[in-house]
C-alpha cells in the first residue's frame, strides 16, 4: 500500500514539473507587442515679430519695399560711399634767380653795416687828420672785426693816398675808401661754388660747422640756389645725431623737388653720406649736398667723425667743395672754430650766416685771412632766398652806403 502511495506522489510531481515546462516555453514563443503608432509632430512656434505676442504667426500678406511709404513720400535711395580725399602733393617752388641777388639784398645788409662805412667817412672828412684821428680809424676797423693785420695794412694805404690826394671832397673820399675796402676783401679770389666735377657727375659738396650756425638751413638754401641755376640736387642728411635735422633738411628738399637720403636717428653719418652719393650717381643728379653733424652724442670726437665721412665719400669720388658755415655774429670767436675744422677737412669755402643782424662786416676779411680761403656765400636773413653769392663790390657798397 505504501508503495502505491509513493508511486502516486512521484507521478504527481512529475506531471507538475512537465506542466511548468510547457507553460514556460509558450511564454517565450509569444510575439512582441506591435510598435506604437507614429505620433503627429507639431512644428515649434515661430519667433515672434517685433511688437507681436509670443504665439504662432498668423497668415498675413507681406508688402514689398516698393509698397512701403517713406516718411517724406519719396522713393528709397542708396547712400553713396564717402569720397576719400587724395593726399595733397606739395607744390614745388621756383626759387628766386641767383644772378645779382646780393645787389637786391643790399638795403637789408646796409641797415646793419652802415655804421662802419659812415664812421670811416666821417673820420676821413676831418680837416686835419692827425695821429689821434688815425687811431680812431684803427679802432673803428678793429671794432668791426676786421682783424689787427688787415687793419694796419688798410690804415697805411689810406694815409698814403690821402697825403697824395691833398684836398678831399666827400665823393673823392668815398671813392678812395671803396677802392681800398674792395682790395682788402679780395676781389681776385675765386668765389664760385664748385659743383661741376672734371670727370663725371655728380659734384659733391660737404657742409660742415657747429650746431647753431644755421648749417642745415644753409644746406637747404644752397639747394635752392643750385635749383634756381637749373641744377638737379640730392641731399644727404648725415647729421643723424640732432633731433629733427633730417626732417628739416627733407622739408627744404621737398620745396624745390630735391631728393633726400636719410638714415636712422643716431645712425652712422658716413653711411648716409655714402648712400647719398651712390643714389646721386644712380639718378644722374648734378650735385650732392651732404649736411654733417655739428655735435655728437657719442664718445667719438666730432673731428674724427667728419674725417671719416670725408674718407668714405671719397671712395666714390673726391669732394669738389667743403663749405664751412660760420655765424657772423660770433665775430673773432668764429675764427677758433674755423681753425679746428680747417685742420681736419680741408675747407675750400666759407658761408657767413646772420650777416644782417649784429654782425660786424669786417669778419669777412678776418676769416679769409685766417684760413686763406674765400667767403663764397652770405646769409642775410630768415627768408628762403636770403642766401646770396658773395660779391665784393656789392658788399662794400652796402658797407659805405650811397
Amino acid at each position: 500500500m505504501e508503495i502505491v502511495i509513493l508511486a502516486v506522489v512521484i507521478a504527481v510531481v512529475v506531471i507538475g514539473a512537465l506542466g511548468g515546462l510547457v507553460v514556460g516555453s509558450r511564454r517565450k514563443k509569444q510575439l512582441p507587442e506591435p510598435p506604437p503608432t507614429t505620433p503627429d509632430i507639431t512644428a515649434p512656434p515661430a519667433e515672434p515679430h517685433v511688437g507681436d505676442e509670443a504665439e504662432t504667426p498668423r497668415d498675413e500678406t507681406r508688402r514689398t519695399i516698393e509698397e512701403v511709404d517713406l516718411p517724406d513720400g519719396g522713393t528709397a535711395t542708396v547712400e553713396e560711399p564717402p569720397v576719400v580725399e587724395e593726399l595733397e602733393i606739395p607744390q614745388i617752388e621756383v626759387p628766386e634767380p641767383t644772378a645779382g641777388r646780393l645787389v637786391r639784398l643790399r638795403a637789408r645788409l646796409s641797415r646793419s653795416q652802415n655804421a662802419l662805412g659812415k664812421g670811416l667817412l666821417t673820420l676821413l672828412s676831418r680837416e686835419h687828420l692827425d695821429d689821434d684821428t688815425w687811431e680812431e680809424i684803427e679802432d673803428t676797423l678793429l671794432t668791426a672785426d676786421v682783424g689787427v693785420q688787415p687793419t694796419q695794412e688798410l690804415v697805411e694805404r689810406l694815409r698814403e693816398r690821402v697825403k697824395v690826394l691833398g684836398t678831399r671832397t666827400p665823393e673823392e673820399l668815398r671813392t678812395l675808401l671803396r677802392e681800398e675796402l674792395i682790395t682788402l676783401v679780395g676781389p681776385d679770389m675765386d668765389r664760385e661754388v664748385k659743383t661741376e666735377p672734371a670727370t663725371s657727375k655728380p659734384g659733391i659738396v660737404m657742409v660742415v660747422g657747429v650746431n647753431g650756425t644755421g648749417k642745415t638751413t644753409t644746406t637747404g638754401k644752397l639747394a635752392r640756389v643750385l635749383v634756381a641755376d637749373g641744377r638737379s640736387v640730392v641731399l644727404g642728411a648725415a647729421d643723424t645725431f640732432r633731433a629733427a635735422a633730417a626732417d628739416q633738411l627733407q622739408t627744404w628738399g621737398e620745396r624745390v623737388g630735391a631728393h633726400t637720403v636719410r638714415g636712422p636717428e643716431g645712425g652712422d653719418p658716413a653711411s648716409v653720406a655714402f648712400d647719398a652719393v651712390k643714389e646721386g650717381k644712380e639718378m644722374g643728379s648734378d650735385v650732392v649736398l651732404i649736411d654733417t653733424a655739428g655735435r655728437l652724442h657719442t664718445k667719438t670726437g666730432l673731428m674724427d667723425e667728419l674725417g671719416k665721412v670725408k674718407r668714405v665719400v671719397e671712395k666714390h669720388a673726391p669732394l669738389d667743395e667743403v663749405l664751412l658755415v660760420l655765424d657772423a655774429t660770433t665775430g673773432q670767436n668764429g675764427l677758433i672754430q674755423a681753425r679746428v675744422f680747417a685742420e681736419v677737412v680741408n675747407i675750400t669755402g666759407i658761408v657767413l650766416t646772420k650777416l644782417d643782424g649784429t654782425a660786424k662786416g669786417g669778419i669777412v676779411v678776418a676769416v679769409q685771412r685766417e684760413l686763406g680761403v674765400p667767403v663764397k656765400l652770405i646769409g642775410l636773413g630768415e627768408g628762403a632766398d636770403d642766401l646770396a653769392p658773395f660779391e665784393p663790390a656789392a658788399f662794400v657798397d652796402a658797407l659805405i652806403g650811397e
